[in-house]
């Protein structure tokens, strides 16, 4: 045997034991889930979002929305947050040097006039241009900044807010009625939660009025339809199944629900990383366990925030380019919690599952996919063996996608047609089949951008929201 076909067939061997440590984590992270999931629709049987409502326990809530270029969605979005139940909201709309009509759309509808909004935080962002509010909204603040970012502009709704927690929503999102009675039940039930997050869903395809989704609906796009088993593959079985264990690294940055001074105290969002969202609750981890502090970090799977997601290939690939770039720099930068005991299951658990499961994932997938085909070829390992191998490999992965659609069913019911559950349960199938080598080829792009010292947000374009008849 020469040297090249020991070190191929070396490779092979490594990827097959791969394949198979993944594929039980995976196994444990689906029951884990689904263990949550049940658990959580028998504990909100008996502590209803109306009761806490009731209760005038729950804290203000300021609603950070960063807009840049988002004059298609701008005033559905504000008008979505204006109609959310919850006791007491003020919003907070930062125009971050848009190039459109965001600014002045918003001064039209609302009716905005100057005024003056001194800062309560010493956080570091670019300068603010002016502040705008409305006799109309008494709850409603716009800040015209300079350009500096999501992050920057998230910075300055942090140190404007008067409210002792922060949800952070992106501009082309749309919050369902019920959406912080029910995320905000971490904070009321246990004082030590410094951060939550809540289920985002896509919205292509829905119908909207008012601010509203008034009819949940599939959109007509594939590339939209494959996000949506993607979004619940992500939510069902990664969030939910990590929920439980303390070592939660992630909440979107299109919904999260924050405490106010805990972020002010670890110096707010970092406007170096493209990863914001991430980033920032890393750090939380970080510099809680540091101090010694009690903390926690928690998922609830039923609070909703609707998302426009891309519908072009173009786009979508740019965006995942993106969120891989700032997977890596997160873990790079806290690259000191790698197996550390002090920050428990963060540490010990979820830093080396995101390192070797989300950074290096695509290296190996894709690079399976060329060499097991060489080795096969060269006679080094079986050609029965590895088409039972790649067959084993994309039914389990239509198992897990197939298993995020089953909990969606089970749980929360948001899709109620025969025909809408037909249709996602087929695209399961057919996202296996594609689609997710070309996510994979897209993280991969990520890692060489990255490595190349690109940290470019990427234009993301908005068709906007379905209007109903």
């Amino acid at each position: 045997m020469t040297w090249w076909s020991t070190i191929v067939l070396g490779y092979n061997g490594l990827i097959f034991s791969y394949f198979i440590f993944v594929d039980t984590f995976y196994v444990v992270m689906t029951l884990l889930a689904f263990k949550a999931i049940l658990t959580h629709l028998i504990h909100t049987r008996h502590v209803t979002p109306y009761r806490l409502y009731q209760s005038g326990m729950t804290p203000p809530i300021s609603i950070l929305m960063p807009a840049y270029n988002e004059a298609a969605t701008i005033v559905e979005c504000v008008r979505s947050m204006s109609l959310v139940r919850y006791p007491e909201t003020e919003i907070i709309v930062i125009n971050d040097g848009s190039k459109d009509a965001t600014l002045q759309t918003l001064v039209d509808t609302f009716g905005l006039k100057p005024v003056q909004r001194t800062p309560l935080r010493p956080l570091s962002h670019k300068p603010i241009r002016g502040t705008y509010a409305s006799p109309n909204y008494p709850n409603l603040l716009v800040v015209d900044k300079v350009n500096g970012g999501k992050a920057d502009a998230l910075n300055v709704g942090i140190s404007l807010s008067r409210c002792p927690l922060f949800c952070a929503v992106d501009a082309d999102s749309l919050l369902q009625e019920d959406a912080l009675e029910r995320v905000v039940q971490p904070f009321l039930q246990n004082p030590r939660t410094v951060a939550t997050g809540g289920f985002i869903r896509v919205v292509n395809g829905c119908a909207v009025h008012a601010g509203r989704v008034i009819k949940v609906g599939l959109p007509r796009n594939l590339v939209a339809l494959f996000q949506i088993v993607e979004y619940l593959r992500a939510f069902y079985l990664g969030r939910m199944g990590w929920n439980p264990t303390g070592g939660l690294l992630i909440i979107s940055g299109a919904f999260g629900l924050f405490k106010t001074q805990a972020v002010a105290e670890v110096g707010g969002y970092l406007t170096s990383s493209v990863g914001e969202d991430m980033e920032l609750v890393v750090r939380l981890h970080r510099q809680m366990a540091e101090r010694g502090q009690e903390y926690e970090v928690a998922f609830v799977p039923d609070p909703v925030c609707w998302t426009e997601v891309p519908e072009s290939t173009k786009v979508l690939g740019r965006q995942r380019d993106r969120w891989h770039r700032g997977l890596l720099d997160t873990l790079i930068r806290h690259r000191g919690m790698l197996f550390r005991r002090r920050y428990k299951a963060a540490g010990m658990a979820a830093m080396p599952y995101f390192w070797l499961v989300e950074v290096f994932g695509p290296v190996i997938e894709l690079s399976g996919y060329v060499l097991i085909p060489v080795a096969a070829w060269l006679g080094l390992i079986n050609w029965f063996a590895f088409q039972v191998f790649l067959a084993l490999s994309i039914l389990f992965g239509i198992l897990l996608s197939v298993s995020a659609v089953l909990a969606e069913e089970l749980s929360f019911r948001r899709y109620r047609s025969y025909g809408q559950l037909l249709a996602l349960f087929g695209i399961a199938v057919l996202e296996n089949l594609g689609y997710r080598q070309l996510t994979g080829w897209w993280r991969l792009r990520g890692i060489y951008t990255f490595l190349k010292g690109g940290h470019q947000w990427g234009e993301m374009t908005r068709k906007g929201f379905s209007k109903a008849s």
